[in-house]
């Protein structure tokens, strides 16, 4: 049986396998990592980029086993706070949820960024706004940031239609763009006499495996938010076998796009120095290659296609910070009005918290920092990413209580928990990894201090607040959906 919910604070169980995936999907953004994340790897890692991302795909793999087993037992719009509350303990829980909601509040950041940069570059090459000012991309991505809010306090499904059809329409463009790109290829019939080579699964030598593992950060940025459907827990229609299903799929696909088409990418720009050189240059890459390769009104539906997805990926943001800061408010103090729902039973207060966040920091940036568009684009997503490592983190300990320490799920065979275990080990290098040998150069040696400091004042506010642990155990202590009691309390 599952647990009593206060009036008010029930979400509506409405949405299909599919909707879920949408929500991860969206979030994932493929259209628009694949055109502006892999710049970032390249910068570090040069030719091996697409090897970065097929260790990234690897590590995704790995977290995405520990999701699944952990939507088969519970079911909540918490995720990892739940997750990590009901095995590690109410602290525990609190810590990871809070980092998972920070992520996906530099995330939107993120996001709104990139669209803001796509959408100003195509309303230049239509010709809306020539000549436009340095904060022209600040404007297009303000506009996308409040059109999230708007989607994301309308009821849920169809938000998730929205995020589905819109990133499904250019994930197949820019598919039909790099299989044109890779016939020609192989038939060496390029603009730039580039040919299909496996080098770019080579490192440069004297390439280190610290260089390899920052590079995997970006990587890692692109995968980021295939499990956002954990957060649908209370709105799915048959969440312990949908959510599972929507998460690993989703894995699945991000791991097999991302490396070949990331590979196709850097082949076509040709993995030297001068190719090299370019690919990080670029800002749109499967849109130039469709300019070159197709023609220029190919790379002009690209820049649209990535601004949607981009857009797109901000909204999911949003929706899953949302609902993360409506688990946790709804736990600790009830009643208060970001733990309760609006008239279309979704957390729009919430949601309005998270837009206003989000809108906060790019004004500091823009205005303390003298930041472009790009610049908040890469600062978000290289300190998000390093937040979500502790949530993933705690998340897979967890996972390895639940199953093998409290054995809660008899069912799952002993000898799988090397795959947790495997996570953990990838999960720690990788941090590691991104401090030490600590970065010295700007901006990157401010990463590690921005992402800590949100883990500090987490871990703080968790232990430090009167009360705070206690009321969230209180919270916990509740039937989840299969009868079975949630530890935690």
């Amino acid at each position: 049986m599952s647990a009593p919910v206060r009036e008010g604070t029930s979400l509506r169980r409405s949405l299909s396998v599919w909707q879920a995936v949408g929500l991860s999907v969206a979030l994932m953004a493929p259209s628009m990592a694949a055109n502006i994340n892999p710049q970032g790897t390249a910068l570090t890692v040069g030719r091996a980029t697409p090897l970065a991302f097929f260790l990234a795909a690897i590590a995704v793999l790995l977290i995405a086993y520990v999701f699944v087993r952990l939507c088969q037992y519970y079911r909540h719009a918490g995720s990892v706070y739940v997750f990590t509350g009901a095995t590690l303990g109410a602290p525990a829980g609190a810590i990871a949820g809070l980092c998972l909601m920070g992520t996906y509040v530099f995330y939107a950041l993120v996001t709104s960024s990139a669209a803001g940069i796509f959408g100003a570059k195509f309303l230049d090459i239509i010709g809306i706004w020539n000549d436009q000012p340095s904060w022209a991309g600040f404007l297009v991505g303000f506009v996308a940031l409040v059109l999230s809010l708007f989607l994301a306090v309308v009821p849920a499904k169809r938000a998730a239609e929205v995020l589905l059809s819109v990133e499904g329409i250019t994930v197949a463009l820019i598919v039909v763009v790099t299989l044109v790109v890779l016939v020609r290829l192989l038939a060496h019939n390029t603009p730039n006499d580039a040919t299909f080579t496996m080098k770019v699964f080579e490192v440069e030598p004297g390439t280190s495996t610290s260089t390899l593992f920052l590079g995997i950060v970006f990587g890692l940025l692109s995968f980021a938010g295939f499990e956002a459907a954990s957060t649908l827990g209370e709105e799915t229609h048959h969440p312990q076998r949908d959510i599972p299903r929507a998460i690993l799929g989703t894995a699945i696909f991000g791991g097999i796009y991302f490396t070949v088409v990331t590979a196709i990418e850097m082949m076509a720009f040709k993995p030297d120095a001068d190719g090299v050189a370019a690919f990080g240059a670029s800002s749109a890459l499967v849109g130039d290659l469709g300019t070159s390769y197709i023609g220029t009104w190919v790379g002009d539906l690209i820049t649209l296609g990535a601004c949607v997805s981009a857009f797109g990926c901000c909204l999911a943001c949003v929706v899953g910070a949302s609902r993360l800061l409506f688990a946790i408010t709804r736990d600790l103090a009830p009643g208060h009005p970001l733990g309760r729902t609006g008239a279309s039973s979704t957390p729009a207060a919430a949601a309005a918290v998270v837009c206003g966040t989000v809108l906060v920091m790019a004004v500091i940036c823009a205005v303390l920092f003298d930041a472009k568009p790009f610049d908040t684009f890469f600062w978000s997503g290289a300190i998000g990413t390093l937040i979500l490592l502790v949530a993933y983190l705690l998340a897979t300990i967890g996972c390895i209580k639940l199953i093998w320490i409290d054995k809660k799920m008899p069912q799952v065979r002993r000898w799988e928990i090397v795959i947790p275990l495997a996570a953990v080990v990838v999960i720690v290098y990788t941090l590691w990894r991104n401090v030490l040998p600590y970065p010295d150069a700007n901006p990157a040696q401010w990463f590690p201090v921005a992402a800590g400091g949100w883990v500090l004042v987490v871990i703080l506010v968790t232990f430090l607040v009167p009360g705070f642990a206690s009321r969230l155990a209180a919270g916990l202590r509740q039937l989840d959906e299969s009868g079975h009691e949630v530890p935690g309390g």
